[in-house]
């Protein structure tokens, strides 16, 4: 039997029945009413567009990410026009749209993603857990926006040698579930704030059973102390710089130090963390870093427990969220070009929209990955992507007694592409565009004279 179409009352408002049922198991109606409940945010008058509607807009733009925000809703409304009593309904144009997008403000998104984006990964998921511990990692990165007066003056820009970036930039850091490839929290800042500066926020989500991994741009003595307050070990790379004292040598070849804080008065009156330091080496010549020193820190100190090897080797799962960052970066987003908000309080409430949308992704990701008994590094991130997109006006037309029928079939063709296994490999960190011939834009190409004459006009033969 195939599907039903879903049926309409003839007294309902179209923005009343707009659903994102799709996702509607990762983000429910529900979190995004409750979200806007709390932060105070409702309509003055009933028009096109509430601000649920809104709200399923901002996450819909950052799946359709290709679309105009005009396109992107008509997208999200299809399914709903297709079985709606006017078969001619015109949705909301841009005007609307924008207009209606920054009276929303950021508050609402960041107050859904915080309530929607967990940990998820479960005793079933590959990966997932070293030691009976749930593995996750902190690292950050920049987004370009618009280059406008307003986004330039609270986000700022880069400037280097060869002169200022194209574009302002973002300072974001995400906490991530290594084996979910789930962002559960996230900050931005502007450009030129420290990572350290995130990475402290991002303390905030530890829970007790977390082993939480950053790279040494984070390191810092307060980070640790922070971290074990919050009931979460830590491993992390340990600066060249860094000199623990060293406490004892342990049997698997790591050592038990002491890890001092950089302040001169505060190691005067003998402020200082137990850790354990893990030293090793590549020997394979085709991998990065091969014959170098390598040294990590960890609070698990007990070498039976956690040996030195499993940790080494763990400590490479860290990376699963840099496949994170190029996740949304390349795939989701479309790197290359900058956000679409020329505000800045459209660029948080867009970049928060961004990261519930990638975790709805993810979460469907994972549950199709229980389902087939495979692991979610099997499942590709763009087919699922597309999968999704298909997907999101059929659920709108289905009749509501079948969804969970065709949530079903909706996981069985996430995993229909799956990918091969994860080949051994390795590759330089480099770019192959380092520069252009081209001035650069800057402000006073923005009132660039405009011509009066005709280009036939202006033509002077010699």
């Amino acid at each position: 039997m195939g599907y039903r179409l879903r049926q309409i009352d003839a007294e309902s408002k179209f923005s009343n029945e707009l659903n994102l049922e799709a996702i509607g198991r990762a983000v429910p109606m529900t979190e995004i009413k409750a979200a806007l409940q709390e932060t105070g945010v409702r309509e003055a008058r009933v028009r096109k567009l509430n601000m649920v509607a809104v709200m399923l807009l901002t996450i819909v733009i950052n799946i359709y990410t290709r679309l105009s925000i005009g396109e992107a809703m008509r997208r999200l409304a299809r399914g709903l026009r297709f079985v709606w009593s006017d078969p001619d309904y015109s949705v909301p144009k841009d005007s609307a749209i924008v207009y209606r997008r920054y009276q929303l403000g950021a508050a609402p998104m960041v107050n859904l993603f915080r309530r929607v984006c967990r940990p998820m990964a479960t005793p079933e998921t590959p990966g997932a857990f070293l030691f009976g511990l749930r593995l996750m990692a902190i690292d950050g990165t920049t987004e370009d926006v618009p280059d406008t007066p307003a986004n330039v003056a609270a986000f700022g820009r880069h400037n280097g040698s060869r002169g200022d970036s194209a574009f302002p930039q973002v300072q974001g850091v995400y906490l991530a579930e290594c084996g979910t490839h789930a962002i559960v929290d996230a900050g931005f800042w502007p450009c030129h704030t420290s990572e350290r500066v995130g990475g402290f926020r991002m303390l905030r989500s530890l829970e007790p059973g977390m082993l939480i991994m950053w790279d040494r741009g984070f390191h810092d003595f307060d980070m640790f102390v922070n971290a074990q307050k919050r009931g979460a070990e830590v491993l992390s790379r340990l600066p060249s710089h860094v000199k623990p004292q060293l406490v004892r040598t342990l049997p698997d070849g790591s050592w038990l130090a002491y890890l001092l804080p950089s302040d001169y008065r505060r190691r005067k009156r003998g402020e200082c963390l137990l850790v354990r330091i893990v030293e090793y080496t590549l020997v394979d010549p085709a991998l990065p870093g091969y014959g170098e020193r390598h040294r990590l820190v960890t609070t698990l100190l007990d070498p039976d427990a956690c040996p030195a090897l499993d940790l080494a080797c763990a400590y490479h799962e860290r990376w699963e969220i840099e496949v994170v960052i190029d996740e949304v970066d390349s795939h989701q987003r479309l790197a290359g070009r900058p956000l679409r908000s020329q505000k800045p309080v459209g660029v948080i409430q867009e970049l928060y929209g961004l990261l519930v949308a990638h975790y709805a992704i993810r979460f469907l990701m994972h549950e199709a990955a229980l389902q087939a008994g495979i692991d979610p590094d099997r499942i590709s991130f763009v087919h699922a992507l597309n999968v999704i997109r298909d997907a999101i006006p059929e659920f709108q037309m289905t009749a509501p007694e079948q969804l969970s029928q065709l949530y079903t079939r909706l996981l069985r063709d996430i995993v229909d592409d799956l990918l091969p296994e994860r080949r051994l490999r390795s590759t330089p960190r480099v770019v192959k565009r380092k520069m252009s011939n081209f001035h650069l834009k800057r402000a006073q190409h923005r009132s660039w004279p405009q011509p009066t004459l005709s280009f036939r006009q202006a033509v002077g033969l010699i």
